[in-house]
């Protein structure tokens, strides 16, 4: 019996659907626009700082939306405390279709469990507009380190005596989760170093100063081309064409599934259905146009445009692998 990808159970069954996705088109794409929407630029607010993937994603898609919908998208970036601050700002913000967020894996699934203190709800205070992009990482050392394998590096973490540690984007990113999700699969141990984002913890790997880090592919994949670092494993499903030769967590065993940085986009709950709707067929038809998924791809990210509701139940189901990980492991970013 075949499952519609709005009422799949489970994290797998979200794949495939956002795998059918990429496929076909979407009814929602023909949604005429409510009427007299858009009269006015929209705002899209960003939680992390310019000239990052998640800014450039907005900006290319804003870009295109600012064409397709003769308005002008403009760009608002809120940098501070994993998106929050961002958040925060869009869930108080009028729900008249003027306000979108970049809702990403941070925002929508990981900070509820992460921080003591947090003022927005991500299930209550927004609307799903869709998902639009997703990229996995890659646990990488340098070549000076002398671990060739992830095996290897699973295996060290294992010892009585183990003295593993590995640096990544910061607390509660999942640079960071990945490499929880493979200590509570394997149970090695291994001490997590945080860096203030991906290009300070790439700096260090490459100068030698730690021997392990998670690192996104949009950075990481010229020093693994040009000999400087070594791949050891990604976190995607299926192995990565740029690393053909790099074995997946999942495949080794290491990982009970994939694991992805995702970017949505929502706005505050009580944004109108036709808007929604509206909005959400607007942004898969930018994310289908060849020169986007090209750009997109240069960036290391792979398009997943979506429905509303797809984007809804992939949270869900998101939220329901993480949380339990994020409690039962102790971690806390405050």
């Amino acid at each position: 019996m075949a499952i519609s990808c709005i009422q799949a159970p489970s994290r797998r069954h979200m794949v495939l659907c956002i795998g059918a996705a990429l496929l076909g088109g979407s009814a929602a794409a023909q949604a005429a626009p409510p009427d007299s929407y858009p009269n006015k630029p929209i705002r899209w607010v960003v939680g992390f700082p310019a000239g990052g993937g998640t800014d450039v994603l907005a900006r290319t898609v804003g870009a295109q939306l600012t064409e397709q919908m003769k308005q002008p998208v403009l760009i608002d970036n809120r940098p501070g405390a994993a998106g929050m601050l961002a958040a925060e700002t869009v869930a108080h913000a009028p729900a008249d279709g003027y306000t979108v967020l970049t809702g990403d894996i941070a925002i929508m699934t990981f900070n509820g469990a992460l921080y003591q203190k947090i003022r927005y709800d991500a299930l209550k205070d927004f609307t799903p507009i869709g998902l639009m992009a997703r990229f996995p990482v890659i646990v990488a050392t340098h070549p000076a380190s002398g671990i060739q394998t992830m095996q290897q590096l699973v295996a060290d973490s294992k010892k009585a005596d183990a003295k593993v540690s590995f640096g990544s984007a910061g607390v509660g990113t999942p640079h960071h989760l990945a490499m929880e999700l493979v200590g509570a699969t394997t149970g090695g141990t291994m001490t997590h170093v945080p860096y203030k984002g991906d290009a300070p913890a790439l700096q260090d790997l490459v100068g030698g100063q730690i021997s392990v880090a998670v690192l996104a592919p949009s950075l990481s994949l010229p020093y693994f081309r040009s000999g400087k670092l070594r791949p050891l494993a990604v976190s995607s499903d299926n192995r990565l064409p740029q690393l053909p030769d790099v074995p997946t967590l999942k495949e080794l065993g290491f990982a009970s599934t994939g694991v992805y940085a995702w970017q949505g986009l929502v706005a505050p709950k009580g944004t109108p259905p036709a808007t929604i709707e509206y909005l959400s067929g607007q942004v898969q038809q930018a994310l289908n146009l060849p020169a986007v998924r090209q750009k997109l791809a240069d960036l290391g990210m792979e398009p997943i445009p979506s429905e509303a509701a797809l984007m809804d139940r992939h949270v869900r189901a998101e939220k329901a692998i993480w949380e339990p990980l994020i409690k039962s492991r102790g971690i806390r970013a405050d």
